[in-house]
């Protein structure tokens, strides 16, 4: 009897890959809208690999939809002598059997029905699995009843229940790693059961929205049984099997599940997205991921050109950019011009995209996810999502609270791959806090139950929404500094002392900033040369970089700078330059090279004096960027800061030799005044024309 299954409406949840938590950015659950189609419509859909799970409301017993019989549709008739029901298919499967359950939106939730609902169901099964989709029955209070033991690479909702009652094993692989681990048998497979879209007239089907491990399960099964759907889409690539290959047909007529990606406004989610659209350069090869953060960054990327997409996944999110016609992949080094992915979700416009769309290559997640792939593309950037970190870098993306959340997907291979990608940024992102701002997910070390996924040394940018810190090849001290810096400022004062007891941090480091990073801030100018720097506030992870301006400069530019003769700069100096307040205390430095290795070529800072409201000016620029116009552009950004936060003007004292310097302050202003004082002169430039009051 070919069975109909009849979805109803209903609302999705998903909790994110940074946790299960409400209120918070990157830890809240997500709703989704999820709106069966009429009879006829191709709708695919496909759960979240960086979301933490599905909701309770999976509950609802698949087996308990109404079903009703179909005819069989005239695609399948040359197949009749395969077709049949899915208790009759499930029958076949023996006792101790290990049986593949396909993949989140192409879970074959009609045959795992008939299987949870058997009379006398086969002893002894393991069903293993990915993401599964409302494949497994649950109570009215929300435990699980499923009647096997599962092992399972990801914990969602659907299976999380059953990992807390004992019924699931969770086990911590790379998804990348399992179709490898099932050819050579470490992982059995001898039963799979998928869902596949209608035959085409060469009797091939697809895989439709979900390839991942699928290609390994059927390759090593002794018992192939494929749910058949129409509303299942064709996608091209590696995603076709000949119906020759299955053993059993069972017919649905069941419409993909559609999830819609609810927009958001919530500043810390907005914030960090920001800062990761910021990063990414023209010609980037991208993983977008299923995040929220993920979504959110690719909407700062309309002005960009020629990005390319080479990810586990794809989602509604790539839409836009694909009008606007950002998305060509033309400089992608391999697959170019081809959004390569291994599954997707999102909503009918993504699908009707998809569907036998040659734009879209799907092939097996171990091809996607090799690193050796990954780190050949032309800047991959790789997007993960964490519940927190430690001060040295480890990362914990796994685990909230000791209880085992989503998985590792393919995210280890992805960061390693980007990480060696030339020009590859490797990033992680994680709000600042937990619920209701309770706890730092900046830790001094990580909470018992929180497993290290991502080893420090494969760690390159930590994003929050406090700015962006860049540990690789950084020191434990300097890695301690940047990741405090981009914690939320509640917990810094607290993370610094911890610090400072584990002997990260030496006695003399202090700590001033307590704002967030302002990006916004940031301003790229073009000099009289041509060559162009990056003008942006100092931070605390600056003083290296500064020490290595202050050497090369020359003993005059030393002497004209710090009026004495200057061998080198203390620890307490090179703070003093970069490690300020922002009150009353300002500096920026003026940048070369990329983010990952920035070269400092300049520093200007201001120091207000509260009696007067004036602040006090000081500048130190590289011999090899001198009079080309960079000291000038550093006054004018200096300026407009100082203006804009009420300061009446600048004073300098320069030494009277020191022509440039001393035009460079006349040039700040047209209210200046020049007052000789001997071997040097007093200049004030005042940004309105009010006369300077007195103390």
């Amino acid at each position: 009897m070919m069975a109909l299954l009849l979805a109803v409406p209903r609302r999705l949840y998903f909790a994110n890959a940074a946790g299960a938590r409400h209120g918070k950015g990157l830890q809240v659950f997500e709703e989704f809208e999820v709106t069966p189609e009429p009879a006829g419509a191709t709708d695919p859909g496909f759960f979240n690999r960086i979301a933490v799970g599905l909701s309770d409301l999976f509950k609802r017993d698949p087996a308990s939809e109404a079903a009703k019989p179909v005819e069989l549709d005239p695609r399948l008739l040359p197949y009749a002598g395969k077709v049949t029901s899915a208790e009759e298919a499930v029958a076949h499967i023996r006792s101790g059997s290990h049986v593949f359950v396909g993949t989140a939106s192409a879970t074959p939730r009609t045959l795992v029905a008939a299987l949870e609902t058997m009379s006398m169901p086969p002893a002894g099964l393991e069903l293993m699995h990915f993401i599964t989709s409302e494949a497994f029955p649950h109570d009215e209070q929300g435990r699980a009843t499923t009647r096997f033991r599962h092992r399972t690479f990801f914990v969602g909702s659907d299976i999380r229940a059953a990992v807390k009652q004992g019924l699931a094993d969770y086990v911590p692989l790379s998804i990348a790693r399992v179709p490898q681990l099932i050819e050579i048998g470490r992982i059995p497979v001898d039963v799979a059961l998928i869902q596949v879209s209608m035959p085409d007239e060469f009797g091939y089907v697809s895989l439709g929205v979900s390839v991942d491990v699928i290609p390994a399960a059927i390759g090593k099964a002794r018992i192939i049984i494929a749910e058949v759907n129409p509303f299942m889409p064709r996608s091209m690539g590696d995603s076709t099997f000949h119906v020759s290959r299955f053993d059993y047909l069972v017919q649905v007529a069941s419409p993909v599940l559609e999830y819609v990606h609810p927009a958001t406004e919530e500043r810390v989610v907005e914030q960090i997205a920001r800062y990761i659209g910021g990063i990414i350069e023209d010609g980037s090869t991208l993983q977008i991921g299923l995040g929220r953060v993920t979504s959110a960054a690719l909407k700062y990327l309309s002005d960009r050109k020629d990005i390319g997409i080479h990810s586990d996944v794809i989602t509604d999110a790539i839409i836009p950019l694909l009008e606007k016609g950002v998305l060509t992949g033309r400089r992608k080094t391999s697959q170019r011009d081809k959004i390569v992915t291994s599954f997707a979700i999102g909503t009918k416009r993504l699908y009707e995209l998809i569907d036998r769309n040659p734009l879209f290559c799907f092939q097996p997640i171990d091809i996607v996810a090799s690193t050796a792939v990954i780190a050949a593309q032309h800047r991959m950037v790789s997007v993960t999502q964490a519940f927190a970190i430690d001060l040295t870098g480890q990362v914990c993306v796994d685990q909230l609270r000791g209880e085992f959340y989503a998985g590792l997907a393919a995210q280890g291979e992805f960061l390693r791959g980007a990480s060696r990608s030339a020009g590859g940024k490797a990033i992680i992102c994680l709000a600042s806090t937990t619920d209701a701002d309770s706890a730092s997910c900046i830790r001094a070390t990580l909470d018992p139950g929180d497993g290290v996924t991502i080893a420090r040394t494969d760690v390159h940018y930590v994003i929050t929404e406090y700015g962006i810190a860049y540990l690789f090849g950084k020191s434990i001290r300097e890695r301690a500094i940047a990741l405090i810096q981009v914690a939320h400022p509640k917990f810094r004062a607290e993370l610094f002392a911890q610090a400072q007891a584990l002997g990260y941090l030496t006695p003399s480091q202090s700590l001033q900033n307590m704002r967030a990073y302002p990006v916004e801030e940031e301003h790229t100018v073009v000099l009289k040369d041509k060559r162009s720097v990056l003008l942006r506030p100092a931070v605390s992870t600056d003083g290296d970089s500064i020490r290595d301006l202050f050497h090369s400069l020359s003993e005059e530019d030393v002497f004209t700078r710090f009026f004495r003769t200057v061998r080198a700069l203390s620890g307490n100096d090179v703070q003093r330059l970069c490690n300020v307040n922002f009150e009353n205390e300002v500096a920026f430095v003026a940048v070369t090279g990329t983010r990952e290795n920035p070269q400092i070529v300049a520093q200007a800072c201001y120091f207000i004096d509260p009696s007067t409201n004036l602040a006090e000016t000081a500048f130190m620029v590289s011999p090899a960027w001198q009079r080309c116009g960079l000291g000038a552009a550093l006054q004018r950004r200096m300026a407009e800061h100082a203006a804009a936060r009420g300061v009446r003007g600048f004073v300098a004292e320069i030494m009277a030799t020191n022509q440039n310097m001393i035009r460079l302050a006349q040039a700040g202003s047209t209210n200046v005044t020049v007052e000789p004082g001997g071997t040097t002169v007093h200049v004030t430039s005042l940004f309105s024309d009010s006369p300077p009051t007195s103390a």
